[in-house]
């Protein structure tokens, strides 16, 4: 039975071989993200995310919220409550959450047990943003997404730190190239609808949002004085960070014009993070983009090809 040109072109779209060489960027960089993350917060980690009573706020009060919506998405009180069953307290029970989050981060940078550092680490961020609903922002949101595409693809053959090629069965360059299409695909929703969704205000016009959002505590880390004498200038970064983003996937796609988009996304998170110490959120960001696009599409290695299976031609 003989496949339709549109078929074999769809196939050739969703499935293209791809060597490791974009989830080796991936693991590295949500690994080094999940032990900044850990880090970054390993001082207010108990005072952030503790019960009624205990912390700033009350994880309660997110998970209750969080209820009314849906049961099944996982919170800390899940496993505070498994450790309470195991005679453990809530402030043990938090400390130790915080030392299998970073655990996992570090065992996916060093690419030690990677399904299960990735899962691990996937399911107790999610736990943490979603029980710090009220503190949390966009980095929680793109950890999860970076984590989870992690968690999805398959398992790389050989770990960076420890260990020999060829112990593990070398995964499908197709389902390596499926995976990496699903992220790519949905960094470009991501960046359209962002972008549409500026540029139908007028405030990234006028460049009155950016005002607004580099004066406002605890965003606040360039002087208002230097913005003041630099005012006519916010409406061209307003502008541009709306066809930066609306652009995005037809120029991503295009391979002429891919690395300079390329560079202009990650200068665009760069100077978000630090121009309002968003430096998590500038990194995960730039993670996510170049384990998408920077790394060529390139015919997969005969050492690295399943058994049986010919390489297919690379985009």
């Amino acid at each position: 039975m003989t496949r339709s040109p549109k078929f074999a072109r769809g196939a050739e779209f969703f499935f293209p071989a791809e060597s490791e060489r974009w989830l080796v960027v991936l693991r590295m960089g949500m690994g080094l993200q999940v032990c900044l993350y850990c880090l970054w917060l390993r001082r207010d980690w108990s005072f952030f995310l503790a019960g009624t009573g205990s912390g700033l706020l009350g994880r309660q009060i997110s998970e209750a919220l969080l209820a009314m919506e849906t049961s099944l998405v996982p919170t800390l009180s899940w496993l505070v409550r498994a450790a309470a069953a195991a005679g453990l307290g809530e402030r043990t029970a938090l400390l130790l959450c915080w030392f299998v989050l970073l655990g996992a981060g570090v065992c996916l940078l060093g690419g030690f047990f990677f399904r299960a550092a990735a899962v691990t680490a996937w399911f107790v961020h999610l736990c943490v943003a979603k029980s710090g609903g009220f503190l949390s922002y966009g980095v929680d949101n793109f950890i999860t997404i970076g984590l989870f595409y992690l968690m999805l693809a398959p398992r790389p053959s050989a770990p960076v730190l420890g260990g020999r090629r060829g112990r593990n069965r070398p995964p499908d360059p197709h389902l390596l190239g499926f995976c990496r299409r699903l992220l790519q695909l949905h960094l470009c929703f991501v960046y359209f609808f962002s972008g549409l969704s500026k540029a139908l205000g007028s405030g990234w016009w006028d460049g009155s949002n950016l005002w607004r959002a580099l004066i406002r505590p605890p965003f606040s880390f360039v002087p208002p004085e230097f913005l003041v004498s630099w005012k006519y200038f916010l409406p061209l970064a307003g502008i541009s960070i709306c066809v930066i983003e609306l652009g995005y996937p037809v120029m991503i796609a295009m391979k002429k014009s891919r690395a300079l988009w390329l560079a202009l996304v990650c200068a665009m998170h760069a100077g978000i993070g630090l121009a309002m110490g968003m430096y998590l959120f500038g990194l995960v960001m730039i993670v996510l983009n170049i384990a998408a696009f920077a790394t060529r599409t390139s015919k997969p290695r005969a050492d690295l090809q399943p058994a049986g299976q010919a390489a297919a031609p690379a985009l």
